[in-house]
């Protein structure tokens, strides 16, 4: 996408209407009750000693969540003075706000580079780092005065002034001032777009005339550089969970771009393309195809609204219909900043009939070597299988190179872990060390003891589907850093009369040797009673699945991981199971032939 030419001024103000009379008829979904309940409370206060926990142990956890929940608190005080006009409701806010502008730093303690560098454990109030947090409450601070600021004025005269205060010196300054931000460098991620979208929101509500223009300016040269960064089939690498963070803060800066330019970026190839990746990545339900740092049960609270009106805008019917599937059974978007809010309870354009989500046959992302195939168009019933391909350097990678993923009734069967809690060694030299990152618990091959490695050089080659949808091939020889290893194919066969997944792999190693090893990572309860198979009895009361194997003579064994960390078990329960498949590879080659199938 080429650099957007600017005009020479821009529009201030951000893209919502705040009318009294529109707000007091809108559906607060439980927000106004809940903030009646807390009000009178203390409000969560995050502590020098908890900053200090994520040099010290590793935690990040027990200081975020005090910050989400001092902000999640003063969006709902923001949308009960909206909706009931209540002064009371204005002092609430005011002392959220001056929380804020008293809280010592808002970037978050596992990005607080400039305390690192001056090796404390605690923010130097003197060097402000613009980060996801910073620009969190930059937008959040600007969302404010937009909407109340008037109403401010009159009751707590001198908390807007000092709300303005905080975000030029801590955001707004620091962006016009430096440009070796990390999060400007390629690779770009979705900090690129989240932290541009947020200093825009900041700079349209808090700015005039050529300071506003100036700002503006940059942050279109840094949307552009976004979405040039994304592949032309608007996959990301990142996966399903970060295109909400990524991409869709992209659209969300559109939006505002639109709104003070007069551009229109709906006919963009990118944006029509990446509008099409969150249905193309939907098992079924409430549960997605995750890699990398992804779950595979998505947060509930997800701004649909920001999907729906960009696929209405590009013609997306199957986008647009997913949207407005999953709004149904959403949650209200509260944590993403109160801009997610506000135009959540003000959209008003979701359709009379809630159509079904849209489930394609075959989804293909050439960019990111991600597969998915299912047995019948439209419906979770059957089987749907995934492969995944790429390098082992994507953003927030896993060692997961031909990880295969199996659904049955749009359940996963055979499985992604996905992430544990965020911690410091989550993004440090020894990530992978984490059981979640390597190889060996994903469902991948171990080659005579050898598991992939991290690395652009380990990589999928030789990357293929069918136009028909019912096969998908990959060559994972580059991924293993053995110089045993001389070739390894992986081949996904979907058979739709069958209802059966095949998984073929075939592989030329050096003779001799103890053996190759290839793992199926398993949800729900697994039975291995009977030789030659295993059992799977499902989450969510799916169908009991089998998995058997040839040739014979593959010896086979369990492992069962307990899963204690919420971000792992609230997604699959109290354990995965892992299914270690022994193939005697001696004569110098080998191969094996996994079938899933289901009850019929």
């Amino acid at each position: 996408m080429p650099t957007t030419v600017l005009p020479g001024t821009t529009r201030g103000g951000l893209p919502l209407r705040v009318d009294r009379v529109a707000w007091a008829a809108v559906d607060d979904r439980g927000l106004v009750a809940r903030a009646q309940a807390e009000r009178g409370t203390p409000w969560p206060q995050p502590l020098a000693s908890q900053y200090a926990r994520f040099r010290r142990d590793g935690d990040r956890v027990e200081y975020e969540d005090r910050v989400f929940g001092r902000e999640d608190r003063l969006t709902r005080a923001v949308v009960t003075a909206l909706v009931t006009d209540e002064q009371a409701w204005l002092d609430e806010v005011a002392d959220g706000v001056t929380l804020l502008c008293e809280q010592s730093s808002w970037c978050w303690p596992a990005h607080d580079d400039a305390a690192r560098a001056l090796g404390a454990v605690v923010p130097v109030v003197t060097e402000p780092v613009l980060d996801l947090g910073a620009g969190e409450v930059a937008a959040r601070l600007a969302w404010i005065d937009h909407a109340l600021g008037d109403r401010l004025d009159v009751r707590v005269p001198g908390v807007r002034r000092r709300l303005r205060h905080e975000v030029r010196a801590r955001v707004l300054d620091p962006f016009v001032a430096r440009d070796d931000w990390g999060w400007l460098a390629p690779p770009l991620s979705n900090w690129t777009a989240w932290i541009h979208a947020n200093v825009l929101t900041a700079a349209l509500a808090l700015l005039d005339g050529s300071e506003r223009d100036a700002v503006v300016a940059r942050a279109a040269d840094g949307l552009a550089a976004y979405l040039e960064s994304l592949p032309a089939d608007g996959a990301i690498d990142e996966g399903y969970s970060y295109w909400w963070q990524g991409a869709c803060r992209a659209l969300e800066a559109l939006d505002l771009l639109e709104h003070a330019t007069g551009i229109d970026a709906a006919a963009l190839p990118v944006v029509r393309a990446t509008v099409g990746y969150p249905h193309a990545m939907h098992l079924g339900g409430r549960w997605y195809l995750a890699v990398g740092d992804g779950t595979a049960t998505p947060p509930t609270d997800l701004p649909w609204h920001v999907l729906h009106a960009w696929a209405l805008r590009t013609g997306s019917t199957a986008a647009a219909e997913h949207a407005a599937a999953e709004h149904v059974r959403a949650d209200l978007p509260v944590r993403g900043g109160i801009g997610r809010t506000l135009h959540a309870l003000a959209y008003d354009a979701w359709p009379a009939q809630t159509p079904s989500a849209p489930l394609p046959a075959r989804t293909w992302f050439p960019s990111t070597q991600v597969a998915l195939l299912r047995q019948t168009a439209g419906s979770t019933r059957g089987l749907a299988v995934a492969l995944k391909g790429g390098h082992n350097a994507e953003s927030h990678n896993h060692n997961d190179l031909g990880s295969v993923v199996v659904a049955v009734d749009g359940v996963p069967v055979v499985v992604d872990p996905g992430r544990p809690t965020y911690t410091a060694q989550t993004f440090g030299p020894d990530r992978y060390a984490l059981w979640t990152m390597q190889s060996s618990w994903h469902s991948v091959p171990e080659v005579r003891g050898t598991p992939q490695r991290d690395g652009a050089q380990h990589r999928a080659t030789d990357a293929h589907v069918s136009a028909d949808g019912t096969r998908a091939r990959l060559d994972l020889t580059a991924a293993y850093p053995t110089e045993e290893l001389s070739r390894w194919t992986r081949t996904v066969t979907l058979d739709r009369v069958a209802s059966a997944v095949r998984v073929e792999d075939d592989w030329d190693v050096t003779p001799g040797g103890s053996g190759t090893v290839v793992h199926w990572v398993l949800a729900g309860e697994v039975d291995a009673s009977e030789p030659g198979r295993v059992v799977v009895h499902p989450l969510d009361g799916a169908r009991r699945t089998r998995l058997t194997w040839d040739p014979a003579g593959v010896t086979s064994s369990l492992t069962v991981r307990t899963l204690d960390d919420p971000m792992l078990s609230d997604v699959w329960g109290d354990h995965l199971t892992r299914l270690e498949l022994r193939v005697d590879d001696a004569a110098g080659n080998g191969s094996l032939t996994v079938t899933v199938e289901a009850d019929r």
